[in-house]
C-alpha cells in the first residue's frame, strides 16, 4: 500500500511539474505579447505626432492664402470678413419648457376623483 501511495505521489508531482512548466511559457509568451503591443503603441504615438505636425504646417494661414488666392478662378474663395458673423442677440433660442406638476399635484386627486391633467395632456 505504501509504494501504491508514492507511485500516486510521484504522478501528482509529476503532472504539477508539467502544468508549472505549461503556465511558465504561456506567462511568457504574454509578456512578450504585451512588450510588442507596447511597442506598437509607442510606434503609432510617434507616426501620430509627425502626422500632426505636418497638418499644422500645411495648414498655415499664410499657405492657405497663397493657395487661395492662387485658385481664385476655380474656387472663388474670399476672406473672412467679421461683418459675416452674427451676433449673439440674433439667434433664436428654444422656448422655455413648460413648468411640470409637483410631486404632491401628480397625487393629488380632485373632489370629483380626478387627477389633475398633465402639462402636455392641456395642450390643444
Amino acid at each position: 500500500m505504501r509504494g501504491f501511495f508514492f507511485v500516486v505521489i510521484g504522478c501528482v508531482v509529476m503532472a504539477l511539474a508539467a502544468w508549472a512548466y505549461r503556465e511558465n511559457y504561456q506567462t511568457q509568451a504574454a509578456l512578450a505579447q504585451a512588450e510588442e503591443l507596447q511597442r506598437d503603441i509607442g510606434a503609432a504615438r510617434s507616426r501620430l505626432a509627425v502626422l500632426r505636425a505636418e497638418w499644422a504646417y500645411l495648414n498655415r494661414p499664410d499657405r492657405l492664402r497663397e493657395l487661395a488666392e492662387l485658385n481664385f478662378d476655380r474656387l472663388g474663395l474670399l476672406p473672412l470678413r467679421p461683418d459675416q458673423f452674427g451676433k449673439a442677440d440674433q439667434v433664436e433660442f428654444p422656448p422655455a419648457p413648460e413648468p411640470q406638476l409637483s410631486f404632491e399635484q401628480m397625487f393629488t386627486v380632485s373632489s370629483q376623483g380626478q387627477v389633475p391633467a398633465t402639462a402636455a395632456e392641456q395642450q390643444p
